[in-house]
């Protein structure tokens, strides 16, 4: 009776120690192989390898073993590369790339599986086309709008390059792009002093503009003036005729009244304020009027 009970309690143990071991999770974001005696498993009789994705999954114990691969996007930063452009100018580059696991059977036969030979793998292939798009562009190229044209092409060629290794590539972003510390000063001052031409020959056009303006300016001010000048004389000739006509046809009416007339517009123009003083002998011409108010041929001579 001993022996059935001591086969019977192994047997649970046996059991206890199996059965766990016969269930396998993967957990979301991930998708799960099965290599059996060191072989991927199959779908059935198929040669088709089976991709295991996130829920609760049996293996036979022992003799299978589970492989998870994380299969949400991942992001591979780069923080300096050097690239010749087609200046034959060295610069640092600093770029990422966003890529994920598009064929989980064919990634581990090309990778292993290993996370470090894929990155290995696809920093390879960007830095080959990232060489390549620069040396066909000088700096200004690619720091101006030619920069999102070269991170299109990346994105394009590298996804070319790492689908075979069932990998793909979502983004290609270039974050930076500078000097050596060695050549940087010299470029930038290059830069300065092409930037200061530029605006030298600016400044030299809007002064010559300026000039040209205020020339044609005066000039226009010129004409004006000399125009209201001819104007003004025409019409002060005109008004000196008409108020000499004027002053002809009133002496001639009755010039003894006009000359009277005109030594009263003398005397109050004369003594217009009150310390006004004039000395002249009683007899002068002046004072006619005065002297001869009541004679009136004294007044007429």
């Amino acid at each position: 009776m001993k022996m059935p009970i001591r086969r019977l309690i192994l047997i649970i143990v046996i059991l206890l120690i199996l059965i766990p071991s016969s269930f396998f999770t993967i957990q979301a974001g991930q998708s799960g192989l099965v290599l059996r005696l060191s072989q991927l498993v199959k779908k059935g009789n198929t040669k088709v390898v089976k991709v295991y994705q996130p829920g609760l999954h049996m293996k036979f114990p022992l003799i299978d073993q589970v492989k998870h691969f994380d299969t949400r996007l991942q992001t591979l930063d780069v923080p300096s590369s050097n690239v010749v452009t087609a200046e034959k100018k060295d610069v640092i580059v600093d770029y990422y790339v966003k890529w994920r696991i598009s064929n989980l059977p064919l990634y581990y036969q090309r990778t292993g599986g290993d996370v470090n030979n894929a990155s290995k793998l696809l920093l390879q292939q960007v830095n080959g086309n990232l060489r390549a798009e620069f040396g066909k562009r000088t700096i200004r190229e690619v720091v101006s709008d030619d920069r999102n044209q070269v991170m299109l092409n990346l994105n394009a060629k590298t996804n070319q390059g790492v689908n075979p290794l069932g990998m793909t590539v979502t983004d290609v972003r270039i974050k930076r792009i500078d000097f050596p510390k060695s050549i940087s000063n010299a470029v930038y001052g290059n830069m300065r002093a092409e930037r200061e031409q530029v605006a030298k020959e600016l400044r030299s056009q809007g002064a010559a503009k300026a000039e040209a303006i205020r020339a044609e300016a005066d000039a226009k001010v010129t004409v004006t003036i000399a125009q209201a000048q001819l104007a003004a004389n025409n019409i002060r000739a005109k008004g000196d005729g008409e108020a000499s006509q004027i002053y002809g046809d009133a002496y001639s009416k009755n010039p003894d009244f006009y000359a009277f007339i005109r030594s009263l517009q003398a005397y109050t123009q004369t003594f217009n304020k009150r310390d006004d003083v004039l000395v002249l002998s009683p007899d002068s011409q002046f004072f006619r009027y005065f002297n001869g108010a009541g004679n009136t041929s004294d007044a007429s001579k």
